[in-house]
């Protein structure tokens, strides 16, 4: 059978969201399907990974990327005073009036292009990965133009996000009234949808979807971590890995740092790190205590997740929002085996799945007292030496694979087809 696969987040884009698409096509030519990708030549977003590589066994597909920059529009204002300020507001303000987001553009470029490939390669199946929501348009598209089935993969929620900050004018109103428009498009024409979550899927089977549901989570790659090491240190060394938008917050762990009084702590924030953020922690009296590498690729990221004495996992409540989401990064952590902080919703996905695994503590993404008793608990076991690696169990790790995922997802395709 042959698959399309539209991305906007493929190589040569770095960052999380590449992840999904890029394990998807890697691995699926390995199961007997034949897999064509869509995706931009020059994705436009905030960082690029020259040292991802691009699968040998799927065809790439490129189309040119039109729409706006990928930086943070805060970030762009920082700084610029009068006619400058005002040049970059209108230029944000465009960027706004999109819907039902703001890469609408690429994809109304890449649906015709969709069509066609389509129609050449005989597709039997297009899948459409979001974010963002707009992509499932081409999906949709492609599927009554060539009778190709239709999957929608929702690697988050399409009308509600734990990072959106829920503003109340007209124009956020509009927005989430077309991407509501997009959900129920999804509902009612897509042969299946695919949730990386289990909260996601239940929000879409709430709509009363025409195809099936089903979970299909990340997964663990552990070949990626083949060959790096961890090596002894005289500094606690706890890593977090991922840049910081929305409501994901770093002051309550800096605070709980703080407090500690431990001097031998450092953390390392790999990737963007608002400069908010880096000022509070500078309030406090962090100094030495804190690393900023910013982003990197992903390869050193990896490394550096490796070379720790602990991972720090942040996801906030967002209402509520946060108790679903079970993010890449929580499987890359499992995947790195070192021991977890995890700051999230303790009655949460991500939560229990470090207590099920075995691989680190719990505390609230907001409770201080509770964050900085866990990183105690972790220092005075690596002090006593008995802060050990983490590796899953034979089975944890059968069930987490990435390779593992991608055949339940194989399997959901060869269905359809």
């Amino acid at each position: 059978m042959k698959l399309l696969l539209v991305t906007l987040y493929f190589p040569p884009a770095g960052g999380g969201g590449v992840q999904r698409p890029l394990k998807l096509a890697s691995h699926l030519p390995a199961l007997g399907i034949e897999t064509h990708v869509l995706a931009p030549d020059d994705p436009g977003v905030a960082h690029r990974d020259a040292e991802l590589p691009v699968p040998t066994q799927a065809w790439v597909h490129r189309v040119r990327y039109v729409g706006p920059k990928g930086d943070k529009p805060l970030e762009r204002l920082r700084g610029k005073q009068g006619l400058a300020r005002l040049g970059t507001q209108a230029t944000l303000l465009g960027r706004r009036l999109l819907v039902p987001d703001e890469n609408i553009p690429w994809s109304t470029v890449a649906l015709p292009a969709a069509i066609r490939i389509a129609r050449r390669e005989e597709i039997d199946v297009v899948l459409t990965t979001s974010p963002p929501g707009s992509l499932h348009l081409v999906g949709a598209a492609v599927q009554k133009a060539t009778g190709a089935k239709w999957v929608a993969d929702l690697r988050d929620s399409l009308v509600a996000h734990p990072h959106r900050r829920g503003h109340e004018s007209r124009l956020a109103r509009a927005k989430e009234k077309a991407a509501e428009g997009v959900a129920r498009l999804v509902a009612a024409r897509a042969d299946a949808i695919v949730a990386a979550a289990d909260a996601i899927a239940e929000e879409a089977r709430a709509l009363g979807p025409r195809g099936r549901v089903v979970t299909i989570a990340n997964g663990c790659d552990f070949d990626d971590f083949a060959g790096l090491e961890h090596r002894p240190s005289d500094r606690f060394r706890i890593t977090h890995a991922g840049s910081f938008f929305g409501k994901r917050d770093p002051k309550p762990f800096l605070r709980a740092l703080a407090e500690s009084g431990l001097e031998d702590v450092v953390v390392r924030f790999v990737g963007d790190f608002r400069a908010e953020d880096r000022a509070f922690a500078e309030s406090l009296g962090l100094g030495e205590r804190l690393e900023l590498p910013g982003y990197v690729s992903r390869r050193r990221s990896l490394e550096l997740q490796r070379d720790s004495e602990a991972l720090l996992l942040l996801i906030p409540e967002a209402g509520g929002r946060g108790r679903g989401v079970l993010s890449g990064k929580v499987f890359e952590y499992l995947a790195a085996e070192r021991p977890i902080l995890a700051a999230v919703p303790p009655d949460g996905a991500a939560a229990q799945l470090v207590r099920d695994t075995g691989a680190g503590l719990v505390a609230a993404p907001d409770d201080v007292p509770a964050l900085r008793d866990a990183l105690a608990e972790l220092h005075a076991r690596w002090r006593e030496g008995r802060l050990e690696g983490t590796p899953l169990s034979p089975e944890w790790r059968d069930r987490l694979s990435r390779a593992r995922r991608v055949e339940e997802l194989a399997d959901l395709l060869r269905s359809l087809a």
